[in-house]
């Protein structure tokens, strides 16, 4: 498994993990409303600590038991602005690749082309949920009002898309290949600046991963361009 599939499972089971968390701490929370129980004396399991969690580790590492309440205040790390952009800007970003990857089954001549394609669909789609349920955790729409997605590092025009669906062979490879680099720097650009800029340590790792995998990507097209 890649990096960035790793980073996928755990970031997913994360998410998963924190819903649950927050669902039992609602619950809890509408337990007030309820007449408190008589007074008893103090015994071991009325002075037991509360529920626990299981708290996945990163990639590599075992999971941990924790305190609900311990994970409850470290569930949502400050996110900043830029953190916000990021997640917003990639995830149309995102979906521009997977359209051009799409296309590549049925055009494209080069072998290496259509696995380039297949790697893409494989880490793109899923990196796209994570990125939804980053905002939906934080109550954060997802769409921008006013903004013009076309203006991103690495977008393609609505007539270069255009080009690329009528192509066919050997003229579908090198157009491909020539868009999808300019799309993946776009990818890599906007990522190293989170890294310069952002707060949130889950999507420090998200960006590095989605730089090292789009710059290894962009390598094998030079190659396949070489060739």
């Amino acid at each position: 498994m890649t990096v960035r599939g790793r980073w996928v499972l755990a970031a997913v089971t994360t998410v998963a993990l924190l819903l649950v968390v927050v669902a039992a701490l609602l619950r809890s929370g509408s337990d007030t409303d309820r007449p408190s129980p008589a007074p008893r004396a103090a015994t071991a399991s009325s002075t037991s600590a509360g529920p626990s969690v299981v708290v996945p580790g990163r990639p590599g590492e075992s999971a941990q038991v924790r305190p609900a309440e311990e994970v409850r205040a470290t569930a949502s790390p400050a996110h900043n602005s830029m953190d916000t952009w990021y997640v917003r800007m990639m995830i149309p970003h995102h979906e521009q690749a997977l359209e051009m990857a799409a296309l590549a089954p049925d055009r494209a001549a080069d072998p290496r082309v259509k696995a380039l394609a297949d790697r893409i669909r494989a880490g793109q789609a899923p990196e796209i949920g994570v990125l939804r349920a980053w905002l939906q955790a934080r109550n954060l729409p997802a769409d921008v009002a006013g903004h013009d997605h076309g203006t991103m590092r690495g977008m393609q025009s609505p007539e270069a898309m255009r080009r690329l669906a009528d192509a066919r062979g050997a003229d579908f490879d090198r157009l491909f290949v020539r868009m999808m680099s300019d799309h993946h720097a776009g990818a890599v650009e906007m990522s190293t600046n989170l890294l310069k800029v952002g707060a949130e340590p889950l999507l420090q790792e998200f960006a590095n991963s989605v730089a090292v995998e789009q710059n290894v990507e962009i390598n094998r097209m030079r190659e396949i361009v070489g060739a």
